[in-house]
């Protein structure tokens, strides 16, 4: 008994040193990976990064440690408590949300969901004001530090030895992707899309897959145009679940009835 129960707090150890590692690695927080950014003067400073606050020059993933263990935490919650269905994130740019998603599955040896990996691989969209006019004047889409092919980010994937067939890239516009996906159940729907256009199309078209007890993150709902979008799909689905925030940028939310909003 004392054999079996030492071996299981040194798996669980083990575990937590790996998705550790994998973290600081996918954040840069590991090396003090410089910025690129225009408004942080290419300086490292561990406070902003963790919260997210500027663009990594080499690491995976700029959403900050803050936003990471908070994904972390509900990936983990939807294993241990058997929520079904697979995990999807809209908009990845250099992958690392999606890696460390495939590293926690790894981690648990769950071998039953995917991770979906939806960009345009091309950049955001230019807004399109005549019909989403939350977006105007959006200027995400000249910004070509965000434009991060397919082939690097599965490169990204590659180096962690995390691309295998649980990896599925949605590659294209969302209005063209989503809404056909082959995705029967999500237990995790993570929005990364920044503009009211990019976080509608993904919520029309997955919210109603999210299993009963999985969570849904927005990763920008500090910004205006994402949280309107957001405000508007709850209140048209009588969505009353909490909105818990996460860092002063991102908020999540549990699924607390059945996921038919259509």
């Amino acid at each position: 008994m004392n054999d079996s129960h030492d071996f299981l707090t040194a798996a669980v150890k083990m575990r937590n040193r790996y998705l550790n590692l994998l973290e600081a690695s996918l954040t840069g927080t590991l090396y003090g990976d410089a910025p690129i950014d225009p408004w942080t003067g290419g300086q490292y400073d561990p406070n902003k990064r963790a919260l997210g606050r500027d663009w990594p020059g080499l690491a995976q993933t700029m959403i900050g440690s803050a936003r990471m263990r908070n994904l972390r935490h509900l990936c983990e919650t939807v294993i241990l408590n058997d929520v079904p269905g697979d995990f999807i994130e809209t908009g990845v740019w250099r992958g690392g949300a999606c890696i460390f998603m495939r590293g926690i599955l790894a981690s648990y040896a769950e071998t039953r969901r995917r991770i979906f990996v939806a960009d345009s691989f091309a950049g955001l969209p230019p807004p399109s004001p005549e019909k989403y006019a939350a977006d105007v004047g959006d200027t995400h889409h000249v910004h070509g530090e965000l434009a991060i092919s397919r082939k690097d980010v599965e490169e990204n994937f590659r180096r962690y030895d995390l691309l295998d067939e649980q990896v599925v890239f949605l590659e294209g516009w969302f209005k063209d992707t989503l809404p056909n996906a082959p995705i029967q159940k999500l237990a995790v729907l993570r929005l990364d899309g920044d503009m009211y256009e990019s976080t509608i199309q993904a919520l029309d078209a997955l919210y109603h897959k999210v299993s009963y007890g999985g969570f849904v993150i927005v990763d920008d709902y500090f910004l205006a145009p994402c949280a309107q979008a957001v405000d508007e799909f709850r209140a048209g689905g009588n969505i009353t679940s909490p909105l818990i925030p996460i860092d002063g940028c991102a908020v999540w939310w549990r699924v607390s009835e059945p996921a038919n909003h259509q």
